[in-house]
């Protein structure tokens, strides 16, 4: 099985599931609180995991928590920290900042690496460019290599709107709002964040453990790549492949092994 999907499955779902869960909750505690004597907190029983306040580890139950995590609400927190880099606040605050950054674009990248492999040669036929897929059909990389059929303008668009967001971020984490947290970059035009601060918190939670598992996934395919020396797309189709042909290509197998045997047995 492809590594993305089974870290995504061990750290993503269930941060999605509880999501949903408690989206649920919330939408039906207002007729719970009707009862008599049940408040909207009783009947609210579904609890953000958090690490505050805990003396150990919840990643690492033997370990005990630094100082810095103990005090920290932030959301993913799980008392992982066993060289010490967050030694303080701001420290810790300036982690979670790369991390969510890192996180994102690995989300983006985790989309965009099967879908480049999948794509190019129809969209460089289409325009009648060069393909950037090598001969295995493999996207460059730094294991894969090719990285020099990249035009250089294509390059200085990347870094410039790299560097621009981050400096508006940098910014923006400077002036020190009070409803500011790393990553809040106040972008949001579709309006998706919740108004309600525990749904809030799962939206967080939920962004950091699919961003870790992208993280992770796309490791995954760069290593994957350099070893098997073919595409994720290929090496693994039945995840990037309509499910009926998923459906026809293992019929056709069990038919063709059905055969084989038949024909074993009539030679025998």
């Amino acid at each position: 099985m492809n590594f993305l999907l089974a870290i995504t499955f061990l750290f993503g779902v269930p941060a999605t599931t509880s999501f949903v869960r408690l989206t649920r909750t919330k939408h039906c505690s207002s007729m719970l609180v009707s009862s008599p004597g049940l408040s909207e907190d009783d009947s609210f029983g579904d609890k953000l995991p958090t690490q505050k306040g805990k003396k150990m580890s919840e990643s690492i139950p033997f370990v005990e928590c630094p100082p810095v995590l103990r005090d920290s609400d932030l959301a993913g927190n799980v008392g992982f920290d066993p060289l010490g880099f967050a030694r303080n606040k701001e420290q810790l605050w300036e982690y979670r900042e790369a991390e969510i950054k890192h996180a994102r674009l690995a989300m983006l990248a985790a989309i965009g690496w099967p879908v480049s492999e999948l794509t190019d040669r129809s969209i460089a036929d289409f325009f009648d460019a060069p393909a950037m897929l090598d001969a295995g059909d493999r996207v460059p990389s730094v294991l894969n290599g090719g990285m020099g059929k990249i035009p250089p303008q294509w390059w200085g668009f990347c870094l410039g709107l790299c560097a621009a967001i981050d400096m508006y971020g940098v910014a923006k984490a400077k002036r020190s709002e009070p409803d500011y947290f790393p990553g809040n970059l106040g972008f949001d035009p579709l309006n998706l964040f919740p108004p309600d601060e525990e749904t809030r918190e799962w939206v967080k939670l939920a962004e950091i453990k699919h961003g870790r598992a992208a993280m992770l996934g796309v490791s995954g395919y760069a290593i994957e790549e350099y070893v098997t020396k073919m595409a994720v797309v290929d090496d693994t189709p039945i995840l990037f492949q309509p499910i009926t042909e998923t459906i026809e290509e293992a019929i056709v197998g069990v038919v063709g092994i059905e055969g084989a045997i038949s024909g074993a047995t009539s030679a025998l």
